[in-house]
């Protein structure tokens, strides 16, 4: 019984993602710009960039790939969060997977990129703009 008690809170948090990804409101954005900050800690630079979803976009030797953006609603409780690829490719090594998965805007601590020198968290999704859009 014990044990049960201990992971109470570990089965609350996982089941809390689901009902993120299976919510009735539309959570993507249709053809979505993943809008990332980044922070080179180091310099104490910060960076934003403007990923679109599966092209590649370099910070330093970092290669980011957002693979899906995801935005709730308006009228639900805010939430934005991506799938990104993260690899660093120094010269003359080989490249090193840093980081897979999601990452959340509301709670970036819970999936960070661990890297001694660069933060990166997802900020936002928005639309791609098309060429028609007369947005200017």
């Amino acid at each position: 019984m014990r044990y049960f008690v201990r992971f109470v809170p570990l089965l609350a948090a996982l089941s809390a993602a689901p009902a993120f990804a299976q919510s009735t409101a539309p959570l993507a954005v249709a053809g979505s710009i993943g809008v990332l900050q980044t922070l080179d800690k180091v310099t104490g630079r910060v960076r934003v960039l403007e990923a679109p979803v599966g092209e590649p976009v370099q910070f330093g030797p970092l290669t980011i790939i957002v693979r899906a953006c995801r935005k709730r609603a308006p009228e639900e409780p805010p939430e934005t969060a991506a799938f990104l690829e993260i690899v660093e490719r120094k010269t003359g090594e080989m490249a090193v997977d840093l980081f897979k998965g999601w990452m959340f805007a509301s709670s970036p601590a819970v999936s960070a990129l661990e890297h001694p020198v660069y933060d990166v968290w997802v900020n936002d999704c928005k639309a791609a703009r098309t060429a028609g859009s007369g947005v200017r």
